[in-house]
């Protein structure tokens, strides 16, 4: 049955929509491996970036020489896991896409709260003031890792495990 056209470009939320842009394209390349294709895996990556971006609470973010000290913590257990998950790789992929140095503290001994201290810093002076502007989730958002990483994830590879 074929579906009358729409004026509208958003398939729902931007989870849902992601993973419709993944299929379109998955389905445009003549060369997409089905047997690998991973949608599954990429679904549970974006809930866990939805976890660290709403379910958080920033508690103070300090300019410190060079950067920015961040305490924050998770509001639930989902983004405490998320959080985990997420600071097992970002510091590395954000050192190699800006030179920016990315430290990561949890702050309880099991960390069963999730509460974390952050450290972002940089060499290059010209880059302190933007490191303190974009605070948590501008550096957490920041680069051009993301893309490829959910391209990667969709068609079955694991770009976590080196980690």
């Amino acid at each position: 049955m074929q579906m009358a056209k729409s004026p509208l470009t958003e398939a729902g939320n931007d989870v849902f929509g992601t993973i419709q842009e993944v299929i379109t394209k998955l389905n445009a390349d003549a060369n997409t491996d089905w047997s690998k294709v991973d949608i599954e895996a990429l679904r549970k990556h974006l809930v866990d970036m939805y976890e660290m971006t709403i379910n958080i609470n920033v508690i103070s973010q300090e300019s410190i020489k060079d950067g920015l000290k961040v305490k924050m913590e998770a509001t639930t257990a989902r983004a405490s896991a998320a959080l985990k998950r997420v600071f097992s790789a970002h510091p590395m992929m954000l050192e190699q896409e800006t030179g920016w140095i990315m430290k990561v503290e949890s702050l309880t001994s099991d960390n069963t709260k999730g509460q974390y201290l952050l450290t972002i810093t940089t060499t290059n002076s010209h880059e302190v003031d933007k490191i303190r502007g974009l605070g948590y989730i501008g550096i957490m958002a920041y680069g051009n890792h993301h893309q490829p990483h959910h391209w990667s994830m969709a068609k079955g590879s694991n770009p976590h495990s080196h980690h």
